[in-house]
């Protein structure tokens, strides 16, 4: 038997569900607790007529109302029940949240349930959509962005792995971070450069799609059927996949000359002893051989000469910067 009268049915304060969503994700793309809130709900407003969702809402057999009411109007509608959804704009509804606060905290109105329910959420490595948009715009609109080139770029890519590699090693984790940043810019800035080059044009998502393919390629062991139980193992597979790919007829291939020296001589000596070749150094006077000799000993014994360089580099500058008494 239902013992609930008129009066306490009318009074009943009822629901409002405030539905976000990502812009980061297609619309229409909802989860299922916001699909059954939009069909079960009495009304759904929303503020922006020009809304994403709203073509999707109304295919779904949603109406939605293109309205604007404030935390009183809205409270008012949830009268006797009712559950009214209000599909927020990109911006969020702070005006109506706030307002929404401001009556609760009145204490002269009966407030009905309010709930945020997140209609979409965004994925891993969502917001390097935000890092697409805002570089094609300032491709299109900044004076200087709009005129650089690859070749103008360069020096960048160099300079900004070399402050990446210093956060490293200084193990300055909100630098890191930032440098991180710095150095993706440099692949998406050359991505969108790309893309107006008349003859072979190429974008973000082809460089993406590329390094996800040759990841999987070298990568059987986790993808397929082979197996690899070592960090030895892996690194030969890897090798002689990139030779097939690459075609190369030597192992130096593909290492570049332009390099700092310690980095190119201890890369050499990598590909020599990874190959299982037996090439003795070259023998002759002057520090580069000895340079040379240093740089094959330290990959034998698993250090990063130019790393453990600068290491020391550091210390002396260290050293000097205490005998001038700087920073004391």
């Amino acid at each position: 038997m239902n013992t609930t009268s008129p009066e306490s049915a009318q009074a009943a304060p009822g629901r409002i569900v405030l539905l976000t969503t990502s812009h980061r994700v297609a619309p229409g793309l909802l989860s299922w607790p916001a699909w059954q809130a939009l069909h079960d709900a009495g009304r759904v407003l929303c503020a922006d007529g020009a809304h994403p969702q709203l073509p999707y809402l109304r295919e779904a057999g949603i109406q939605v109302d293109e309205a604007s009411p404030t935390a009183e109007e809205l409270v008012e509608a949830c009268a006797g029940g009712h559950t009214v959804v209000v599909v927020a704009t990109g911006e969020g509804e702070p005006e109506l949240t706030d307002g929404l606060a401001r009556l609760a905290g009145s204490g002269r109105v009966s407030m009905p349930d309010l709930e945020l329910l997140p209609a979409s959420y965004d994925l891993p490595g969502a917001r390097l959509l935000d890092l697409v948009q805002v570089m094609d715009r300032i491709r299109a609109e900044c004076p200087w962005s709009s005129q650089q080139t690859h070749k103008g770029l360069a020096k960048y890519g160099i300079e900004e792995a070399y402050e990446l590699v210093e956060a490293i090693e200084e193990g300055d984790r909100d630098e890191l971070r930032e440098e991180l940043g710095d150095v993706l810019l440099q692949v998406v800035f050359h991505a969108r450069i790309a893309e107006e080059d008349p003859d072979a044009p190429f974008s973000i998502d082809d460089v993406a799609g590329g390094i996800v393919t040759k990841l999987i390629h070298r990568h059987p062991h986790v993808f397929g059927d082979e197996t690899a139980t070592t960090p030895e193992e892996v690194k030969e597979h890897w090798l002689r996949t990139k030779a097939i790919e690459k075609q190369r007829e030597s192992v130096t291939d593909g290492i570049p000359l332009g390099q700092p020296g310690l980095a190119l001589a201890s890369k050499l000596a990598s590909r020599v002893r990874t190959a299982g070749l037996e090439v003795p150094l070259p023998t002759g006077e002057g520090i580069g051989y000895e340079l040379l000799a240093l740089a094959a000993r330290a990959e034998a014994e698993g250090v990063d000469p130019e790393a453990a360089l600068r290491v020391a580099a550091r210390t002396y500058r260290d050293a000097v910067r205490a005998a001038e008494g700087v920073g004391a």
